[in-house]
């Protein structure tokens, strides 16, 4: 694909390319905003991004504009593709340019033209009558474009802050092939589908409520999921040698100042008063983990010391940002640090890395590496750095793990390895961070008694696996579609009785089976069968066993799996067998087997 940049230069990219999607994608965005104001005139731009799925462009149109209006801006935008227009690129000095917009009434535009550096050069691309702002690569014609579908209206402030004015947000995305538009439209159908707001709401795994926005509740059946990955977490942390700890959910903002949270991050943080001294409510727990080692002398004989917690941390999130399990204002994180000497370094960030590999695979996530290095906004010295950063590339190399560099995004007190986990719709989700840390044992003056007699200063490594413990579930919950493993799921065995004769066999059979550590529930309601069928495979049950006078007179269970159908009548043993052979070969935990 022909696209053209800033230099006015043409290069050549593929379609599915970062830079070839991008410029796509932004020629859209102009194509848009060219379709309102021939339509709406009177309409003000005010700025385009382009986003993975597509694009978007913000407008001021002076009415309250919806998606009734998407089908009209559509069929003009597909007039001006069919119009091939070539895009032409010029410069203009900034008075030159103000004067440009002032005419064309595009206040939003004229305001960042202000914000340019006096004598810089303002580029501009036309296409037809549409003149805007250079802000990307743009493809060369406009009939490149050969599918496109606006897919939502939202509200934005301009510029992202508050105190602005309230603009219209239009979404959209493009494609150069029909096929590949249809292809994009299914995958967001499978993506509401398995939406975990929906199926959360659905399933009965927990609530967002109006009384607590960004603060979630969990129903039983979350609460179930939710503890099993919490035993999951507990056994493999025990198994490699970390020690549970809890630290307070406030603190007070003396703790924060020292960290160097205060200074970075205060603005996320939630600060509450108690006899006249600031206590932070905690959005991270390394600085309690902190107050945990420097709580008794240490010895190099004790180390590593590997320290894991679930904690539940606050954050300030606007309201604007927050998206079910994924982006709340309370979560559990589950935090691990690692207290270590120099030497230790390599060895313990490969071994992170070997678990979190592990917990990935166990869920069939793939996913990949990046190695996040200084930001701009960092303490500590260059040394220090360095030697954060060679450790967690030697770390990588040694376990031969590709991996791609991103530069500037490491944490104000340490670089750190980031873990995009790929989910079965091939979205990818930022989960497992490891972040090493000289800084935060300075700060707070830790130490350990090495073999020499003499104090030394440990180094700090921060990680999670999960990340949050919520957001991992709803990413859970999207992966599988709401059908868990028989492990994970809520509930493992449905009992349908076919009539309420033979409810006293089913609730016997129940008691059996939790006796045993099976997850099951009754059907008793007076329905047909077919009904609690279909019931129990929108609820995703894994087994559900249909129990009539047959079943009752043989001590037998029909028994239906939720992706295989009819597996027929048989005894309560070869049952057993079946449940049992599915649970032992995915059961992280190895729990008690039926038994009958």
């Amino acid at each position: 694909m022909k696209v053209s940049e800033k230099d006015g230069s043409i290069r050549d990219y593929a379609s599915n390319s970062e830079r070839g999607r991008e410029g796509f994608c932004r020629t859209a965005g102009h194509i848009l905003a060219q379709a309102v104001k021939r339509l709406y005139p009177e309409a003000k731009c005010a700025g385009c991004q382009t986003v993975e799925e597509g694009f978007y462009y913000d407008f001021d149109f002076g009415f309250d504009f919806t998606m009734d209006y998407l089908a009209l801006v559509e069929k003009e935008m597909k007039k001006i593709t069919g119009e091939n227009l070539p895009l032409k690129r010029y410069a203009l000095g900034q008075q030159e340019a103000l004067e440009l917009m002032g005419q064309r009434q595009e206040p939003y535009k004229a305001e960042l033209i202000r914000e340019q550096h006096s004598g810089e050069e303002i580029i501009f691309c036309q296409q037809g009558e549409y003149i805007d702002l250079w802000e990307g690569p743009q493809v060369a014609n406009t009939g490149l474009i050969k599918a496109l579908k606006l897919t939502l209206v939202a509200g934005a402030y301009w510029k992202g802050k508050e105190e602005n004015k309230m603009l219209t947000r239009i979404y959209g995305t493009a494609f150069p092939k029909a096929g590949d538009l249809e292809e994009y439209l299914a995958r967001i159908e499978e993506a509401r589908k398995r939406d975990h707001r929906r199926l959360g709401r659905e399933l009965g795994l927990f609530a967002l409520m109006e009384e607590g926005p960004g603060f979630p509740f969990f129903l039983p059946k979350g609460m179930v999921l939710k503890n099993l990955l919490t035993d999951y977490w507990r056994q493999i942390h025990k198994r490699e040698g970390y020690a549970e700890i809890s630290t307070p959910i406030m603190l007070e903002k003396s703790l924060w100042e020292t960290s160097g949270h205060w200074e970075h991050y205060r603005e996320n943080m939630y600060v509450s008063t108690i006899d006249e001294i600031d206590f932070v409510i905690k959005p991270m727990n390394c600085p309690g983990g902190m107050l945990v080692y420097k709580s008794q002398p240490r010895s190099y004989r004790e180390l590593p010391i590997r320290m894991g917690e679930l904690g539940l941390v606050h954050r300030h999130e606007k309201s604007g940002a927050l998206h079910g399990l994924m982006r709340l204002r309370m979560f559990t994180q589950d935090d691990a640090h690692i207290f270590m000497a120099k030497e230790q370094v390599t060895d313990e960030i490969k071994g992170v890395i070997r678990l979190i590999d592990e917990v990935y695979k166990r869920f069939g996530f793939p996913y990949h590496v990046e190695l996040s290095t200084r930001p701009e906004e960092s303490i500590g010295s260059d040394e220090d750095w360095e030697l954060a950063t060679d450790g967690l590339k030697n770390a990588l190399e040694e376990l031969d793990m590709p991996y791609s560099i991103n530069e500037g995004d490491g944490a104000f007190y340490g670089p750190k390895i980031d873990f995009h986990l790929v989910d079965s719709m091939g979205r990818t989700w930022q989960c497992g961070t490891i972040q090493l840390d000289f800084q935060l044992p300075a700060r707070f003056g830790a130490e350990y008694t090495g073999i020499d007699g003499r104090k030394h200063r440990p180094i700090m490594l921060h990680r999670v696996v999960f990340g949050s413990m919520e957001r991992f579930m709803g990413i859970l919950i999207e992966h599988y579609g709401g059908k868990f493993p028989l492990w994970l799921s809520p509930v493992q065995v449905k009992l349908l009785p076919i009539s309420e004769r033979f409810l006293s066999y089913a609730c016997s059979l129940e008691k059996e089976l939790s006796r045993l550590g099976i997850r099951c529930e009754v059907d008793s309601r007076a329905e047909k069968i077919g009904y609690k069928i279909r019931e129990a495979q929108l609820d995703r049950v894994p087994y559900m066993l249909i129990l009539g006078q047959k079943e009752e007179e043989n001590n037998s269970v029909s028994v239906r799996k939720r992706d295989s159908g009819d597996l027929g009548e048989m005894d309560r043993d070869a049952f057993a067998e079946i449940f049992n052979t599915e649970l032992l070969s995915a059961e992280p935990l190895k729990g008690e087997s039926y038994e009958n």
